[in-house]
């Protein structure tokens, strides 16, 4: 059976009116694996929700398949240990992955386990398209729509969340995961199902931006990135080199611009050239 992805469990709560008894809604971790022609290519912990959006997201930003049509079919599967999620590839693919198959561990919180060299680390990340321009208003707005989506965290404020916005819908897609990597790979799945195209909207993330976050987001081709939080330098030299607006510390009363300000209207690019020349 596929266990739920939060389940309640009982804790003591501290106060200083005293201590009461009761239960606390937490996300559950579980091993899940994910094979291809029943051979074991990655193992990962993450929430055991939008599995199959997370094979085929975990597959496209891995290089394992070119698109979701590469996955011939796919199975869930609980087993004692946990998960498997079973893709079968046609020929073609299978010995393109055969001919660079590695295994991986990793856990929630890890996006690079299993690599074999330190360049595997900083791989280039592909150029997006040229996207569209937003105005700050715009970006506010979209921020600010994702807390109303991220069901999993208003239960136990412990996951992290991915989303898409267009200006033409709103909020299209949103992923949960107690990994950040597994929700922006479970957004991924989610848009390929659906053929949305990452270069007509905003990629909002609920986390810190790594440098694996930008190479993902460079694959899915999201020209803008908006996260609640910080990147690291590296993450903005790789997001200014695949040509992405690399957004963070997004609030309701603004956000900072690290690379690319040319996206959003009324931005002043001359602060980019200062800032590239402090982190390069």
């Amino acid at each position: 059976m596929i266990p739920a992805p939060v389940v309640a469990v009982p804790r003591i709560v501290w106060r200083d009116t005293g201590a009461s008894d009761g239960d606390r809604a937490i996300p559950e971790e579980t091993p899940i694996a994910l094979t291809y022609n029943r051979t074991t290519h990655a193992v990962m912990l993450a929430t055991p929700a939008d599995l199959e959006d997370f094979a085929i997201g975990f597959s496209l930003s891995e290089g394992v398949v070119q698109s979701a049509a590469d996955i011939v079919d796919f199975e869930t599967v609980a087993v004692p240990d946990g998960i498997e999620l079973r893709m079968s590839l046609g020929a073609e693919r299978l010995d393109a992955l055969t001919q660079r198959q590695r295994r991986m561990a990793g856990p929630s919180g890890c996006g690079l386990c299993g690599l074999d060299s330190l360049a595997s680390a900083v791989r280039a990340a592909p150029v997006v398209p040229a996207g569209i321009a937003f105005d700050p208003e715009t970006v506010r707005a979209a921020i600010a729509s994702m807390p109303v989506g991220q069901r999993l965290n208003q239960q136990t404020r412990a996951v992290h969340a991915a989303a898409f916005w267009i200006p033409t819908d709103g909020l299209v897609a949103l992923r949960e995961d107690v990994g950040r990597h597994n929700a922006l790979d479970k957004l991924a799945g989610a848009m390929a199902r659906r053929s949305i195209s990452a270069a007509s909207g905003l990629l909002l993330l609920s986390s810190r931006v790594s440098v694996e976050m930008v190479q993902k987001a460079a694959t899915l081709g999201a020209p803008i990135v908006v996260a609640v939080s910080a990147p690291t330098a590296l993450a903005v030299r790789v997001a200014d080199t695949a040509g992405i607006t690399l957004i963070g510390i997004a609030r309701q009363d603004g956000f900072e611009i690290f690379t690319h300000a040319h996206r959003i209207a009324r931005c002043q690019p001359a602060a980019m050239k200062e800032f590239a020349h402090h982190v390069a």
